[in-house]
């Protein structure tokens, strides 16, 4: 992951050609808004635009879910069909990272989430986002615990299957190759 959290001039039009024409693609996404707008909201936000890229790098595909006109923000959120791929094997948080005695996984969702510059998506959120597709129909994400089950040594995740959003919940040390996390950034 770059660490200066610039992009370069050519970085910076790639991954605006990348959102365009994922926004293009999936306009039943947005059909309100218009890509022009977004796009120079953008460029003069080049911390978002870093982060953004970030998403991207780590598998994350994000596109613009809905624009808040009271604090005149769009909102990106991950949307690869399935748990960013870059973002998997990881437990809920630090404390639960320096919990487990053997067989540390690499991260935890709530640093690296933070290191992207994202916030982890609420269930809320995560059932919106099903509402635009079909989301983790393979895979599962963690999604923003509330703080009395995380207090009790618990963290929940979300997935998708027979035509639903299922919450589940985990020991927050716990992790598998197919859970990840999905985030938000608001533009």
């Amino acid at each position: 992951m770059k660490t200066d959290k610039k992009l370069s001039e050519e970085q910076q039009n790639q991954l605006l050609n990348v959102l365009k024409i994922r926004f293009e693609k999936n306009k039943n996404r947005h059909k309100e808004l218009e890509w022009e707008k977004i796009q120079a909201k953008l460029k003069t936000l080049p911390n978002k635009m870093w982060t953004l890229a970030q998403m991207e790098e780590t598998g994350g595909e994000p596109d613009v879910v809905s624009f808040d006109a009271q604090s005149d923000e769009y909102l990106f959120f991950d949307s690869s069909p399935e748990s960013p791929k870059e973002r998997r094997s990881i437990c809920y948080d630090r404390e639960a990272l320096e919990s487990r005695k053997e067989n540390k996984p690499l991260n935890n969702a709530v640093d690296l989430a933070t290191t992207i510059g994202i916030e982890l998506l609420t269930e809320e959120q995560y059932r919106y986002l099903q509402t635009l597709g079909n989301f983790d129909t393979k895979t599962s994400s963690w999604v923003k615990t509330p703080a009395d089950i995380r207090k009790l040594g618990g963290a929940i995740f979300c997935e998708f299957r027979y035509d639903h959003v299922f919450v589940f919940h985990n020991s927050a040390p716990s992790y598998y190759v197919a859970r990840g996390f999905r985030g938000f950034l608001s533009v």
